[in-house]
């Protein structure tokens, strides 16, 4: 069998595998790339394969960096089924016609200065129109339920405790009366978060294909996030300012709402009014509320499944432009509103009414994607660009680190160390480059496991019973990786060694690397 790695490989976002057999080609995910200008742009590239060619895709969460190009795949002709949990499909129901409108909008924004230069027109990825097609594709599947894609490969869905609904992936194929395990961690959850139940283990697998998101740090666990949330809340109320909160509209949004539930229960709450503005965000907090039986046994016990959150006092979901428009005259209320990286959507006018204020504080609770404009907040950036403007950052700039739906380094390395049986190799994926390497060097150290962090394009050949095989296409992927970080050695002996190693039947390029020095 065949792995390429199609996406969040040496990045982030992107998440895209493709899994071939000798009968059948299964993706797992299909997401979009976000971040800087020259990852974006890798949205509209052909797909490796063509679209029509792949049976099934296998998805592990609704987020867009997962899901995101599955329009994009249907546009282009795949005719296959799409595997998801129910909430995960009744997320995406939302998501990926709201993804299609933004593009809509800024293809239309970028259209209009392209007629003014006389420059060509650009179409959009896909359309809202292709975003509800894709919907007719999904089938829903329950966690623990097996399925036979095939004669020769079955799949499991396990809970990943990451947002609603999303799963880990186990898939079996039988190739030539062996069994061959792989395990896509999709993105694994952090302990103890509201809401969703903790990431599952999974005793035994050939080989896993992990995330890395966070894969060079530690969660601050000093105080509890509600702690901290609480503690800014009246800081921003004690200078007289607007609480603006960038976040992700599916899982972020519902957990901060779940604190803020709790806290004005407690009676803990200054008088602040709570804006949620984003569309998505109020369709998604009624898919949550729908799917009650998914919550960990604490949010069931707190929220009845019968609550309606567009009736609590004190909390508001915004339902038009001019509800939202109003809010910038705002003093003294929290928003929380979407993108969560403030790359597109309602949060960029908010960071525009409000970051140039020194009473007022912006609180990031998510990952930050390198180029995003969360991320040049976070670094320190004096000033930013929004909406053509130059924006001075006074304002205060937060962080709650325990928000994050990702584990952290040290929950990462307990999930590997989780199998009871150790795969014969880990693949590190869904991080930026210095946290795969972070990571990948720790597993090693304590596990004593082999290795691999991919590049973007990679192949490998999985064997039965065998280590990993590079298929030819490789070899140059693997020349030039070293070629580029040893520059003092000879090309010859770069080139004699690679043949050496790939002899062997090794494609590990820490290894190769460490071997040629």
């Amino acid at each position: 069998m065949r792995l390429q790695f199609l996406g969040a490989a040496g990045i982030v976002t992107g998440s895209c595998f493709l899994l071939e057999t000798a009968k059948t080609r299964i993706m797992v995910d299909c997401g979009l790339f976000q971040g800087r200008r020259d990852i974006r742009e890798l949205n509209y590239r052909d797909f490796n394969v063509p679209p029509a060619s792949v049976d099934y895709v296998l998805l592990t969460h609704a987020h867009i960096d997962h899901s995101g190009l599955i329009p994009k795949l249907v546009k282009h002709g795949f005719k296959g089924t799409i595997y998801a949990t129910p909430p995960t499909i009744e997320l995406c129901g939302v998501m990926l016609p709201d993804s299609a409108y933004i593009q809509e909008m800024e293809v239309e924004r970028k259209n209009r200065k392209n007629r003014r230069a006389g420059r060509n027109l650009i179409e959009p990825i896909y359309t809202v129109e292709d975003a509800c097609k894709a919907q007719s594709y999904f089938k829903a599947v329950n966690y623990d339920e097996i399925i036979q894609l095939t004669p020769d490969v079955r799949m499991r869905f396990v809970d990943a405790g990451h947002i609603l609904g999303s799963a880990m992936i186990e898939i079996c194929i039988n190739e030539d009366g062996a069994e061959t395990k792989l395990v896509f961690s999709g993105d694994i959850g952090n302990k103890d978060q509201p809401i969703v139940n903790d990431p599952s283990y999974i005793d035994d697998a050939d080989y896993v294909i992990m995330e890395s998101t966070y894969g060079a740090r530690l969660h601050d666990q000093k105080e509890k996030e509600i702690e901290l949330l609480h503690q800014v809340i009246w800081e921003t109320y004690n200078k007289g300012g607007n609480l603006v909160i960038p976040a992700f509209a599916v899982e972020r949004t519902q957990d901060l709402l779940y604190h803020l539930y709790l806290l004005m229960q407690e009676k803990r709450m200054p008088p602040m009014p709570i804006y949620i503005d984003s569309p998505l965000a109020t369709a998604a907090t009624e898919v949550f509320m729908d799917h009650h039986d998914f919550f960990d046994e604490e949010a069931a016990d707190l929220i009845p499944e019968d609550e309606d959150m567009h009736q609590i006092p004190g909390i508001k979901f915004t339902k038009t432009v001019a509800e939202s428009m109003a809010l910038n005259k705002a003093d003294r209320v929290i928003i929380i509103s979407a993108s969560g990286m403030c790359d597109a959507g309602r949060i960029r006018h908010h960071l525009k009414y409000n970051l140039w204020r020194p009473e007022s504080t912006v609180l990031f609770v998510g990952f930050q994607a390198d180029g995003s404009l969360g991320r040049q907040i976070l670094d320190g950036r004096q000033c930013v660009r929004i909406f053509g403007d130059e924006i001075a950052v006074k304002a205060d700039i937060k962080v709650i680190e325990g928000y994050s739906s990702h584990a952290d380094q040290a929950g990462l390395v307990q999930w590997v160390k989780g199998f009871r049986r150790p795969p014969r190799e880990v693949f590190i994926v869904h991080g930026e480059q210095e946290a795969s390497a972070a990571l990948a060097d720790l597993l090693r150290i304590e596990t004593g496991l082999e290795v691999t962090i991919p590049s973007l394009g990679q192949s490998v050949e999985l064997l039965p019973g065998s280590t990993i095989v590079p298929t030819e296409e490789n070899i140059k992927t693997l020349y030039a990786s070293i070629t580029a970080r040893l520059p003092e050695l000879l090309v010859s002996d770069i080139d004699h060694k690679i043949r050496s190693e790939i002899l062997k039947g090794l494609t590990h390029l820490d290894h190769i690397i460490k071997r040629a020095e």
